[in-house]
């Protein structure tokens, strides 16, 4: 089985030399490594060229986003597993080779349809000491009843709680290792990042689009990745307006595509004190942010046709699916 890594690249020279020989290091020989650079202008083509004929690198002459970017490389892969990386990721030199296996004896023992791979990311502080934390990043994603998504486990310190092989409802895209028949078959108008949110909550959109899809996430916490996070909840007051704009935008489009009248009935009370919170900070705030909202309204033509391609496709049922929107992570043990 052939595995293609993907990384699509802006600005990303800080830590993408790191990020690439962590790569060509794994010990899982049959792969490839694409590059998508969204028009980067800090250094990062300079680090690219030094690797060589080692990558292929496709050059953007402006910032298409990450979705588009993604998506870009996945057109070109030639593997059987698809693995989206970000730029600011270590891997472990075992890294692939153990998500591969854990899922190939996962699926032979229970007969799960497994399309998606994850492994325990913890955080990678290159200013510090000891830059491999035992901080966890993240150990897959989940969703609260208010339509929040978060990684789990973050910001704990690692101390064993999350060492059993889990099905999660997915993984963040930092470093997650998808099955190339189940992007086929999940992805919308050739797109398996949705290309409508350019960056930010694509990873948990394509996470519930999988599910809806009848399609496994197993988290594996035997392989290890060390990641910078830079975006996260707690701080989001010093995020550019840029990212929170897209940050709102996309809560509302994930929602608006996946999501059936029936399950929206179950949640409707937490996710619309949620809304109303998000719509008070704007008002009160920040009001430049409500321009978010503007952006979703503007892509609804596009929704309409996506929302109507996934509801008639889904396999799973709202009964299911609700068990993973849940104020405390879900999990089910893997056999």
């Amino acid at each position: 089985m052939t595995v293609s890594i993907l990384i699509t690249t802006y600005n990303s020279a800080k830590y993408l030399k790191t990020c690439l020989e962590s790569a060509l290091q794994q010990d899982y020989a049959d792969r490839e490594i694409i590059i998508v650079d969204n028009a980067s202008t800090d250094g990062t083509r300079t680090v690219l060229r030094e690797f060589g004929t080692r990558l292929r690198v496709i050059y953007n002459d402006r910032n298409r986003g990450f979705a588009a970017g993604q998506n870009q490389a996945i057109a070109l892969a030639g593997g059987d597993w698809l693995f989206s990386l970000n730029p600011d990721v270590m891997l472990k030199p075992d890294f692939l080779s153990t998500l591969l296996a854990a899922g190939q004896l996962a699926a032979t023992r229970s007969g799960e349809q497994i399309g998606v791979l994850c492994g325990k990311l913890l955080r990678w502080k290159p200013a510090a000491s000891n830059e491999r934390s035992q901080t966890i990043d993240s150990t897959g994603i989940y969703f609260r009843r208010n339509l929040r998504h978060l990684d789990r486990g973050s910001d704990e310190i690692d101390r064993g709680q999350y060492e059993r092989r889990e099905y999660v409802i997915g993984a963040t895209a930092a470093a997650a290792l998808y099955r190339r028949t189940m992007v086929e078959d999940i992805s919308v108008g050739g797109e398996f990042f949705d290309e409508d949110f350019f960056a930010y909550r694509e990873d948990a959109d394509l996470a519930w689009r999988a599910q809806l899809m009848g399609w496994s996430c197993l988290y594996v916490p035997e392989a290890v990745a060390w990641h910078v996070r830079r975006v996260t909840p707690e701080r989001f007051r010093q995020l550019p307006d840029e990212i929170n704009r897209h940050s709102i935008k996309n809560r509302f489009l994930m929602r608006a595509k996946n999501i059936s009248a029936g399950l929206y009935l179950r949640l409707l009370i937490p996710v619309t004190a949620r809304d109303l919170l998000i719509f008070g900070y704007c008002v009160l705030f920040n009001r430049g942010l409500l321009s978010g909202l503007a952006l979703f309204w503007s892509k609804r033509e596009s929704i309409r046709g996506k929302r109507k391609w996934i509801q008639a496709h889904r396999r799973v049922s709202d009964t299911e699916l609700a068990r993973w929107f849940d104020n405390h992570p879900h999990s089910i043990q893997a056999q």
